[in-house]
């Protein structure tokens, strides 16, 4: 049976306020692509569906037309869960309605018998524990006990929670276990909220039971396998860059295949292509604005690290101005300062106007060298809507 394991697609997820639908469907369609040209009996997404718990009517559109194409242009299953960003009751609500589309959806864990699928349904070729998110919150609060003792708790209820999967598992079928959860070795970014749940007592690769084929785990938006089991233990990782830090390796789903005796006899990784280019460049202004006029930025996401010998107004946009002009968006810009010295101090009898006492501050801070002539009338300016609004 050939299957595709997937996560953390983050439908509706901004970067520095930027909707990113259009690189979602680009996604979305490519993943439908992949599905078809490799003859894909099972999709697994295991977990954060959506960035938030309240997506937007576009998130949502977007998501089950996916749905509805993946059901009408292909013979695939799909087994989807909840990840500590989605909202378990939203996702799994039209759950009966799915399963006549061979989509399986599972939001909440309350018993282990309603996370293991059996599919196909009528043939079972493949067992599924399609566990989502597992909070720590929903253990049971004891006042008397330390945080390290609760963390093993968690671990422990982990533990027994997939072992009871397993244990309704039919004998004979290939198993598969889906999560959501940080497992101990796993390689975290920036991007990632609400990751690690206990340091040394965090879950490890082999707290999974044994006799399984492949563990498909959502959280972590990096690629990468844990080691220390003897089957799979892998994060298929975030399908675009989420932040700008990311870009550093290459998204990736991956491709099993899977024998009648259990056998992982396919296991390919398949690059994701970018669909929007992100680039963080650093220097001085000099430097930035020399890249800027001569580089190809059609199309492109821009985060500039900037370095300053001293502040001057109007710089960002300056710099925002000039990659705009060869297409590309700059969104964010960085200021790096001098370390600030510790200047001589500015005694009271020789303070007077705010605006004197900024001239002052401004030759302390930047070795002597006094504001120039728009920042100090931005200051002004400032400092009359102050007295203004007194």
């Amino acid at each position: 049976m050939r299957i595709l394991h997937t996560a953390d697609w983050h439908i509706g997820q901004r970067l520095h306020e930027r909707q990113r639908t259009d690189e979602h469907k680009e996604f979305l369609d490519w993943l439908l692509n992949t599905i078809q040209e490799h003859h894909v009996e099972l999709l697994l997404v295991s977990g954060d569906i959506f960035d938030t718990a309240l997506p937007s009517s576009e998130a949502t559109n977007l998501y089950y037309q996916f749905l509805y194409r993946l059901y009408n242009e292909t013979e695939a299953y799909a087994v989807i869960t909840a990840g500590n960003h989605d909202s378990p009751r939203h996702l799994e609500a039209p759950r009966e309605f799915l399963e006549m589309g061979r989509i399986y959806v599972v939001g909440t864990a309350e018993e282990p018998t309603k996370c293991v699928l059996t599919l196909p349904p009528n043939e079972p070729r493949v067992a599924v524990a399609a566990v989502p998110f597992l909070s720590e919150s929903d253990l049971r609060h004891f006042s008397y006990e330390t945080e390290v003792d609760r963390n093993e708790r968690y671990r422990e209820r982990f533990k027994a929670f997939y072992a009871d999967c397993v244990s309704f598992m039919p004998a004979e079928l290939p198993k598969i276990l889906m999560g959501h959860l940080f497992v101990q070795g796993g390689k975290i970014g920036d991007s990632e909220r609400n990751v690690q749940i206990g340091g040394a007592t965090a879950t490890h690769a082999n707290d999974f039971p044994k006799d399984v084929s492949y563990v498909a785990l959502g959280h972590l938006h990096r690629p990468q396998t844990i080691k220390d089991t003897d089957y799979p233990v892998r994060y298929s990782g975030s399908p675009i860059p989420l932040r700008f830090n990311e870009t550093a390796y290459r998204k990736a789903v991956y491709l099993l295949e899977l024998s009648e005796d259990s056998t992982l006899i396919r296991d390919e990784k398949i690059e994701i292509p970018i669909f929007k280019e992100l680039c963080t460049l650093k220097g001085d202004e000099t430097s930035i604005l020399l890249d800027a006029m001569m580089g190809d930025w059609d199309g492109k996401y821009i985060q500039v690290k900037l370095k300053l010998t001293a502040p001057r107004v109007g710089i960002s946009d300056d710099i925002r101005q000039a990659f705009g002009s060869r297409g590309g968006e700059v969104l964010s810009v960085e200021l790096e300062l001098p370390e600030v010295k510790q200047g001589p101090p500015i005694s009271v009898a020789k303070m007077e106007r705010p605006e004197k006492m900024f001239a002052q501050f401004h030759k302390a801070k930047f070795d002597g060298e006094p504001p120039d002539e728009t920042l100090t009338q931005t200051f002004s300016e400032l400092i009359q809507m102050v007295e203004e609004s007194l």
